[in-house]
């Protein structure tokens, strides 16, 4: 990871809505030419210079400035990935959801509240494919006197990305003009580093130097646009402690799967005979999508004397498309649920959504060549509405009360009701462009149910709600059945802000709407969100003045 280049001024509050201290960054959003692979330099936007960007470091309740400076060549926006910001999207970031993008030579002072989160987050940009190289870890410890519910002896941060051979946004706009696939990534990375599995890379792999009978806590980052990755150490077993800022009941496993926008605190204890030994990102693929089945290795590697010449140990993964030890991982995860970290799961619910998630297509438009299938363009969808960005912001309109800007009629059922996960040959794969929200009453108990589809290439998709943590009660393969309902764990499932939906699945997660704002939902791999696998929802303000979406800052990036 590199140095932290901005600054860091620390001061305690002296009013009484603060919990923690408050803290200050700057981040400048630049070109930097970086060299990577057998190329010459690249130039990539990054903050600060930095790929990875630098990490923020907090306490549980403090809150933090971040002073965006963006002196790229278009605009920006940057997102606090698993941060509630409670009463003010107004630094959440998405880009023509809770702001237009930073212009160029110009400013935005970003506020994050910090309020339950502890453990791992991360921040990202959230316009166009910018978060391939604009990200870096948000750390949230403990408050002040109080402990971790683990020991450790050292801690490290690993964050793992997708390298790709040309500008990010050329790519997405082309795709996006002609609607085809995007171009693939041509690496992965670890801290920035592609490692020794690449050509030129042999001396730019990431090492962790370990001490043998050390445990060492990994803050696991999954920055990446559009894999999913297993990640193993060789001979060594790895324990999960913590997911999306909260924390886990310890689950001890040789892997781990992780989708984009995850982040998993992990222990490791250096007990095997002195050695080199390969940690290693393998990628899980469960589509005929095209795909990037390239590996990256760092180095867990003990101090002492032996032959450091040695090819290192290799960790057995999961193969490539092995869809059941990925579901295996992730339906053993539970919430700590301790006095000091309890569960709250929502157990009367007052809102029932259930959302079909598909990968479609668009007809070609007339006098145009597409390079979809069959000639088409590739679309995507919940609940058959393929998401359109307003040219404004919807926060603002909503805000401002401006009318035109979007429709409130996302629905709470899909609009027809047909075998989800079976033979689809016969549907039409078109979906409705528009920009629907879902409206929901302040401190309803809410319960999402997503249905996956086999509507084009079916797959995992990891699902990511802005604003708030949720309960993941159910998951299952195969389409959604209200008996499985008495199935559900209501007692302590994983309290997170990204799931994976399984692919020709369902996934049933739990919330309670106490959050007022308007807060984006999407799939987060980033292919999917640009065709339109998104919506907005919209939690009203309650009746109180504590339960209200709070002022805009003056400096909100103007839309032009």
């Amino acid at each position: 990871m590199g140095t932290f280049l901005g600054f860091v001024v620390t001061m305690t509050l002296l009013f009484c809505m603060a919990q923690g201290e408050v803290l200050y960054y700057d981040f400048v959003v630049k070109e930097t030419p970086i060299q990577m692979l057998c190329g010459t330099n690249q130039t990539v936007l990054t903050v600060n210079g930095l790929f990875p960007g630098p990490e923020i470091h907090a306490h549980k309740g403090d809150t933090i400035y971040v002073n965006v400076t963006n002196t790229g060549p278009y605009g920006v926006t940057i997102h606090w990935h698993g941060v509630r910001q409670i009463r003010y999207p107004w630094s959440d970031g998405p880009e023509y959801i809770t702001q237009c993008p930073i212009p160029t030579n110009s400013s935005f002072l970003q506020k994050i509240i910090l309020t339950e989160e502890e453990g791992t987050l991360w921040w990202h940009a959230h316009s166009d494919w910018t978060r391939a190289t604009i990200h870096g870890p948000i750390i949230i410890l403990p408050v002040n006197g109080t402990n971790y519910p683990y020991k450790f002896d050292e801690q490290h941060t690993i964050v793992i990305s997708e390298w790709y051979a040309r500008d990010t946004k050329d790519i997405i706009d082309e795709a996006l003009a002609t609607g085809g696939d995007p171009d693939l990534s041509v690496a992965y990375t670890i801290n920035g580093q592609p490692g020794d599995s690449y050509s030129c890379s042999n001396d730019s792999t990431y090492n962790l130097t370990a001490v043998q009978g050390k445990t060492y806590l990994l803050r696991i980052i999954h920055s990446g646009l559009n894999e999913e990755m297993f990640f193993g150490i060789a001979d060594h077993n790895i324990t999960v402690v913590g997911m999306d800022g909260a924390y886990l009941k310890p689950l001890n496993t040789k892997y781990l799967m992780i989708t984009p926008g995850q982040t998993m605190d992990v222990l490791v204890t250096a007990n095997q005979t002195p050695g080199r030994y390969y940690m290693v990102f393998s990628p899980f693929v469960d589509t005929n999508a095209p795909s990037n089945d390239n590996v990256t290795r760092g180095i867990f590697q003990y101090t002492g004397t032996y032959n450091q010449s040695e090819t290192p140990v290799l960790p057995e993964l999961p193969g490539l498309t092995n869809k059941s030890d990925a579901g295996n991982f992730t339906i053993q995860l539970r919430s700590l649920n301790s006095a000091e970290h309890p569960s709250t799961v929502p157990t009367n619910i007052t809102r029932n959504i259930t959302i079909t998630v598909s990968v479609n297509q668009q007809p070609c438009p007339a006098n145009q060549t597409c390079n979809g299938p069959d000639g088409s363009m590739h679309s995507a969808s919940l609940n058959n509405i393929s998401f359109s960005a307003p040219s404004i912001s919807i926060l603002q309109a909503y805000y401002n009360n401006l009318q035109g800007v979007y429709n409130k009629t996302f629905p709470d059922t899909p609009p027809f009701v047909f075998d989800y996960t079976g033979n689809v040959s016969a549907l039409g794969e078109a979906a409705n462009v528009t920009t629907e929200v879902l409206m929901i009453n302040h401190n309803e108990e809410v319960e999402i149910r997503f249905q996956g589809t086999n509507l084009g290439a079916a797959e995992n998709h990891p699902m990511h709600l802005h604003g708030y943590s949720f309960y993941v009660v159910g998951m299952g393969d195969g389409n959604f059945s209200d008996s499985y309902v008495s199935q559900y764990n209501t007692v302590d499932p994983p309290f997170v802000n990204t799931v994976g939906l399984p692919k020709n699945g369902w996934t049933a997660i739990r919330f309670k709407a106490d959050n007022p704002g308007v807060w984006f939902m999407h799939c987060h791999l980033e292919r999917h969100a640009s065709w339109g696998m998104d919506t907005v929802i919209v939690v009203k303000d309650g009746p109180n003045d504590d339960q209200k979406v709070l002022p805009p800052p003056d400096d909100v990036p103007p839309c032009s």
